[in-house]
């Protein structure tokens, strides 16, 4: 598939972001299995990322879509952080030109904590391995809804 040629619903390559003002995890995964992988973590500062390094991953991986945990309360409000989270899917449109969509992440961190200590204990629980965790979780979650 070139570059000018769009994949077709269902075969994209999508690009998830778990953002925090201190790190910020990213996973890939594929619409067509529903999976997602994880890249890792790269460290922000006050939410503004080291932009070399997503623009590494989004030139490694050419996704079609990127989405973006929008990290609400528990009764769907916005807070704080909620608004950073969606400048910082605005600034990812802007420096890519891929369309940018969010999706709830409620209780992924705790979800990436349970799965990492299934994997490997309390050494597994480091806060860059919780993030990119977070990330394929975001991913994951969104294959979910496109199915319901």
């Amino acid at each position: 598939m070139t570059k000018k040629e769009k994949a077709r619903p269902g075969e994209r390559t999508i690009m998830g972001f778990d953002f925090g003002t201190k790190s910020i995890g990213i996973a890939v995964g594929q619409e067509i299995t529903g999976t997602a992988t994880s890249l890792g973590a790269v460290k922000a500062r006050d939410g503004i990322p080291n932009w070399s390094e997503i623009e590494a991953h989004v030139q490694q991986w050419q996704p079609d879509l990127l989405v973006v945990g929008l990290p609400l309360n528990m009764d769907g409000t916005n807070q704080q952080v909620t608004f950073a989270a969606k400048k910082f899917a605005n600034r990812l449109h802007n420096n890519y030109r891929l369309p940018v969509e969010t999706q709830d992440e409620r209780l992924t961190t705790a979800d990436a904590k349970a799965r990492l200590f299934e994997q490997g204990g309390y050494r597994n629980l480091g806060k860059g391995n919780v993030d990119s965790m977070s990330a394929v979780i975001i991913l994951e979650s969104y294959f979910e809804s496109l199915w319901q």
